[in-house]
């Protein structure tokens, strides 16, 4: 029996980076609510939240699949009964989270900056007015500080526990971001793109258009060269070391710029929009 686990939580297990975390209530009850979220990308599969799992699925779990790997997940699943042959080693839960750390894609932002005090913050103020500050390990809109023109005392408070807790800040330019396209991948293999809404850097929705709607709407833009470029960068500096869900979000702006935006290392909602509309 393939056993899928929704864990929408598990960007906020990432960030704390221990098994023994326990979610927000807010979280766990999404979870529970939503897990027939997943059956609609594995339609055969016994799908729930881990809160939900009784000992009769975890035992007959032959396949285990969830919504993002972590180690609260795993800790969960393994105490539920679970074969820990079926689940992601120690060593695998801990690249995936080096992974998920923003600095990871730097590479592909040229013009982020890995921050480690106020000074270097203020220094990249004098040099441009607006920027946004990040959370290495954030998700979906959350841990994200707008910074406009000098840095308040709440901001410096931030960025300080920030560096603290998580090893640096990324600072990104404000752009002007017309529209939000992701890249979804599993394992290597390209499954399409989605198109998303968001709402000061939260995620409100997916739009349901298909590829072909998608290439054409922003064949104007950089789309297809950015694409191109991340994945022979993938190619080379992820597919080695992971494989599983990916999900890349880009920032399509107005002068037709395409800008990479943040990778997850998980299931992401354009994947279930995209399943959706080939299911249609």
């Amino acid at each position: 029996m393939q056993l899928c686990i929704f864990n929408p939580e598990h960007d906020l297990c990432l960030a704390k980076g221990r098994a023994h975390y326990v979610p927000p209530r807010s979280a766990v009850e999404f979870a529970r609510r939503d897990a027939g979220i997943m059956s609609v990308l594995y339609p055969e599969a016994e799908c729930c939240s881990v809160y939900e799992l009784s000992g009769g699925q975890a035992l007959q779990a032959t396949e285990v699949v969830a919504w993002g790997w972590d180690a609260v997940v795993r800790y969960e699943l393994q105490k539920r009964g679970v074969d820990v042959a079926l689940l992601p080693t120690d060593e695998a839960i801990v690249t995936i989270r080096e992974l998920q750390h923003r600095s990871t894609v730097l590479p592909l932002q040229p013009d982020c900056h890995e921050v480690h005090s106020v000074a270097e913050m203020e220094a990249l103020l004098c040099e441009r007015e607006h920027w946004v500050m990040k959370a290495p390990w954030s998700g979906a809109g959350r841990g994200l500080r707008w910074v406009h023109g000098s840095l308040t005392a709440i901001d410096r408070d931030w960025l300080l526990k920030t560096v603290a807790a998580q090893r640096c800040v990324i600072a990104e330019p404000r752009r002007d971001v017309v529209a939000d396209v992701a890249l979804e991948y599993m394992s290597g293999n390209f499954m399409g793109y989605s198109y998303f809404k968001t709402g000061s850097g939260v995620y409100k929705e997916n739009v349901m258009w298909t590829d072909a709607r998608i290439v054409e709407a922003f064949q104007e833009t950089s789309l297809r060269q950015t694409t191109a470029h991340i994945e022979e960068w993938l190619a080379a500096n992820v597919w080695p070391r992971y494989r599983g869900p990916l999900g890349v979000d880009l920032m399509v702006c107005a002068d037709g710029s395409v800008h990479v935006a943040e990778m997850n290392f998980r299931h992401t909602m354009g994947m279930v929009a995209h399943a959706k509309i080939n299911g249609l």
